[in-house]
């Protein structure tokens, strides 16, 4: 799935994304890590994986997209 980078907090390596349809879907760390990024910058194409749906929805990596 892909989203748009929108906030990042690089003491707590967490942050939000958006998807496609203006949701916002915060991440945590282990999510951020687990992609082997430094830094994030808002308004970034990202690939994230997920688990859940609805209000359960959780990110478990977050990636640059690349084409």
């Amino acid at each position: 799935m892909q989203a748009t980078a929108y906030t990042y907090d690089p003491e707590t390596r967490s942050g939000q994304v958006l998807l496609d349809d203006g949701t916002p879907v915060p991440y945590d760390s282990a999510a951020f890590d687990a992609g082997g990024l430094r830094l994030l910058r808002p308004g970034q194409r990202v690939r994230i994986e997920t688990e859940g749906a609805a209000e359960g929805l959780r990110i478990t990596l977050v990636t640059l997209q690349t084409l």
